[in-house]
């Protein structure tokens, strides 16, 4: 593949959490060929794009958890993606909850992939930066129960040879972190893909809700810019079951610029071309890793959680 294409950010409104997963593969396949008509060689979808956004709900029961992961990745609700995805030659990111047994322990780990155009899986991340909590808070209008869920990823920030160039994965939350963004710069990453799902409304600090779309983009700007490559992020938006989620999903250029970014808060895709070597514009000058960083006064990063 060359490394300048037309790459887009496939936002998906609200997951009613009775909507099965064939409606949800439906409306993202629509996006797909919607993407493909345009052009785009790569669609990122929304993190947890399958179901609605479960944690925040408490459940104890185990087959009900359950039946919001896949075990096998694709399966035969999903398959019908990969499918066009094959007929169009055109590659995506996708978020998911993903249930896995090793050693007869079960784990549970929020997890995106990347598959090209030919269907095949080419990349796979564990979210790492986990929010939320673990137990039930009666004082809070919704849950936000990720801890409870989830598994801490063990994949690390890996990076793979995709798309023209080095790219690398992410989700939500880890979006908020700098060291995301330096480690998967410091692999080479060109291309940074992330979904989320980000409440409007921020309970522990109420105070804060009118900057979640400033911070949602903030963040992902300075990693674009302070690491010198893209960044596709892309939304699960609109009032998911009483809960109001952020849109915003956008496309921003290494020199930490948003260049396309969707208008609305449902299901929309936004498109841009995106050049793979102009990551060197920053790699090159200010953000010269090998000329510019002094990792020996970097070792507080590296210390143990503060007691």
């Amino acid at each position: 593949m060359k490394r300048k294409y037309i790459a887009a950010t496939a936002q998906l409104g609200p997951i009613a959490k009775d909507e099965p997963r064939s409606s949800a593969v439906a409306r993202m396949i629509a996006l797909l060929r919607e993407a493909h008509s345009q052009g785009s060689k790569l669609v990122v979808f929304p993190e947890l794009a399958l179901t609605t956004f479960f944690p925040r709900w408490f459940f104890e029961d185990e087959a009900t958890i359950d039946g919001y992961f896949e075990t096998e990745m694709p399966n035969a609700d999903v398959k019908p993606l990969f499918d066009a995805a094959v007929e169009l030659n055109i590659g995506f990111y996708l978020g998911y909850a993903e249930l896995v047994w090793q050693d007869g322990v079960k784990h549970r780990f929020n997890t995106s992939i990347l598959v090209d155009g030919t269907g095949q899986i080419v990349g796979k991340y564990r979210k790492i930066h986990l929010p939320g909590h673990k137990e039930y808070e009666s004082w809070r209008p919704f849950q936000h129960l990720e801890k409870r869920y989830f598994e801490h990823g063990d994949l690390g920030f890996p990076v793979f040879d995709a798309f023209g160039g080095t790219a690398g994965m992410c989700l939500c939350n880890d979006r908020r972190w700098p060291e995301t963004f330096r480690v998967l710069g410091l692999r080479g990453a060109e291309l940074v893909m992330l979904g989320y799902n980000t409440p409007l409304h921020y309970p522990p600090a109420p105070e804060h809700d009118h900057l979640q779309d400033f911070h949602n983009h903030l963040c992902m700007q300075a990693g674009a810019y302070a690491n010198g490559c893209w960044v596709i992020a892309t939304a699960k938006a609109g009032r998911e079951e009483d809960c109001d989620l952020i849109a915003g999903s956008c496309i921003i250029a290494p020199t930490g610029e948003i260049v396309a970014r969707t208008q609305g808060v449902g299901d929309e895709v936004a498109l841009a071309e995106i050049d793979l070597d102009r990551c060197k514009e920053l790699r090159d000058n200010v953000f010269n890793f090998n000329l510019h960083r002094e990792p020996g006064d970097y070792a507080p990063i590296c210390e143990p959680k503060y007691k």
